[in-house]
């Protein structure tokens, strides 16, 4: 039986931040496998990333505050054989869907290994962990949900229809990136790891994903221009309005003191934008 610890520390319900990826290859699909679908969302959110976040845990060790978790309970071995099993059930389902698609989340279970296991241990670089966590987290899981949705192959990647929203998912992510280490920079250096928000410092990240928000803004702004209409684009920046506000006040706060650069404001602008970001993507897919 699974104990409390390892549950707690595969961080299901975190998976629903990373949802937006997802439903972005979703809302532009057309001739959708609905049963592939199904599968695919139950594989990549409630086993590939839990899965990643415990393996990630067992090695980290964290004692402070981390993406889901505000008390980490004391990780056991048993984490880190749950995370290798769900990553092994993850690839035998992933063949109902097709082989391409199985390789695909081979391929991301390994490099999110490498990202946390201390022989390689990705996270220590701050602009390779960087490309790498928003690379994958954002480009290479939309190609490997598009291949889900539309019963693709390794075709994809010659469809500039999929290549380019899959660019601008990784803006998304590299916006982000630095703002969900922001109020680990103690525990991070403890173990050694030096990330980019530690080389940024607390205001310097926040400027960091102000800049790299904006520029990303712009781009589906004119992704949805080009390719739909200018109601999309219009109602895609009246989605963001929740989250631009609660950023820009937290933000102010920071300046006058940066213990508000902390792990409860973290997750309240990671759950906005998920749900605002969540909620647009789903009503583009109606409408």
């Amino acid at each position: 039986m699974i104990s409390r610890s390892t549950f707690l520390h595969l961080r299901i319900p975190f998976s629903f931040f990373l949802l937006p990826v997802f439903l972005f290859a979703l809302s532009l699909s057309t001739d959708i496998e609905c049963q592939a679908a199904w599968l695919a969302f139950f594989i990549i959110h409630f086993l590939l990333y839990p899965a990643s976040n415990g393996y990630n845990s067992y090695f980290d060790k964290d004692e402070g505050s981390i993406g889901g978790l505000k008390n980490p309970p004391q990780v056991k071995k048993q984490l880190y054989y749950t995370a290798l099993i769900m990553d092994f059930a993850a690839l035998v389902l992933g063949l109902l869907i097709s082989i391409e698609f199985s390789f695909m989340l081979l391929i991301y279970g390994l490099v999110s290994k490498a990202y946390s296991h201390p022989s390689i241990r990705l996270k220590k670089y701050p602009f390779i962990s960087f490309f790498i966590a928003g690379f994958f987290q954002g480009f290479f899981t939309f190609i490997m949900t598009s291949m889900a949705l539309n019963n693709m192959g390794f075709d994809v990647f010659a469809k500039q229809t999929a290549l380019i929203p899959a660019l601008l998912s990784s803006m998304l992510l590299w916006g982000s990136y630095p703002m969900t280490q922001v109020y680990q920079h103690s525990e991070d250096s403890k173990r050694g790891d030096r990330t980019l928000s530690i080389l940024l410092g607390i205001k310097g990240t926040f400027l960091f994903t102000a800049v790299v928000f904006s520029i990303t803004n712009a781009c589906f702004i004119i992704f949805y221009l080009n390719n739909y209409n200018l109601r999309s684009a219009i109602l895609f920046q009246l989605f963001l309005l929740p989250v631009l506000t609660f950023f820009i006040r937290w933000s102010l706060k920071v300046i006058k003191d940066q213990t508000k650069a902390d792990f409860t404001n973290t997750m309240r602008l990671n759950f906005i934008t998920a749900a605002c970001m969540n909620a647009f993507f789903l009503l583009f897919k109606l409408i």
